[in-house]
């Protein structure tokens, strides 16, 4: 609709809006955390939740405590590998559409822990994050801005076409292979549908 129209129309008490909008502007203000926390950082996050920084503000008013009533998973402190199956499997066990923020140092990269032989160095090798949160641990204040940020990204999806919304594109996987304690690491040691090593290039 031209944008002159819509303002006359706005003057006159009548709002236009159309469906995609309708339908994101829903989902972004009514978005269901997943309650549990790995570590320091689920402090952190609970914060968040309290009054005085009142996560509820922006739509994420109650957290779930089953996966299936949830659509967001907040991972929040040190995933060992003795963790990371769990995780998974509670991921696969959300319905879509389902969204990931890795919260802390720990949760993207291993964070301090990164050369134990027992923590996974980030969550992201087996299931898709949307948003990473750095810092060790993050303040209350960074899980906002990583909420807002997701926020943006649900606003900003198509419902059809070319570059639709993953949950909307019926060959895209929902769920994801659950790893498996091996006879010296998770097996397998990532996904490779949602993480890539990266390319080390040496120079001459």
């Amino acid at each position: 609709m031209d944008e002159g129209l819509k303002s006359e129309l706005q003057k006159q008490g009548i709002f236009t809006t159309t469906l995609e909008d309708l339908y994101n502007w829903g989902r972004k203000n009514s978005v269901w955390p997943l309650s549990f926390g790995l570590a320091c950082c689920a402090i952190e996050m609970i914060s968040a939740s309290m009054a005085r920084y009142d996560l509820a503000r922006f739509g994420a008013e109650v957290f779930r405590p089953s996966p299936r009533q949830a659509d967001l998973m907040i991972v929040a402190g040190t995933v060992t590998k003795k963790m990371a199956p769990q995780v998974v499997r509670l991921y696969n066990q959300m319905p879509e559409p389902k969204y990931v923020i890795a919260m802390g140092a720990c949760a993207i990269s291993g964070g301090p822990f990164k050369q134990g032989y027992n923590v996974l160095k980030g969550i992201d090798r087996y299931i898709p994050v949307d948003v990473h949160i750095p810092g060790c641990p993050p303040r209350p204040e960074a899980l906002l801005h990583a909420f807002m940020t997701l926020q943006k990204m649900i606003d900003k999806q198509k419902l059809t076409g070319k570059d639709r919304a993953r949950h909307f594109d019926p060959e895209a996987p929902s769920e994801f292979p659950v790893p498996k304690f091996g006879a010296h690491d998770l097996e397998p040691t990532n996904n490779p549908g949602v993480w890539q090593p990266p390319v080390l290039a040496r120079g001459v």
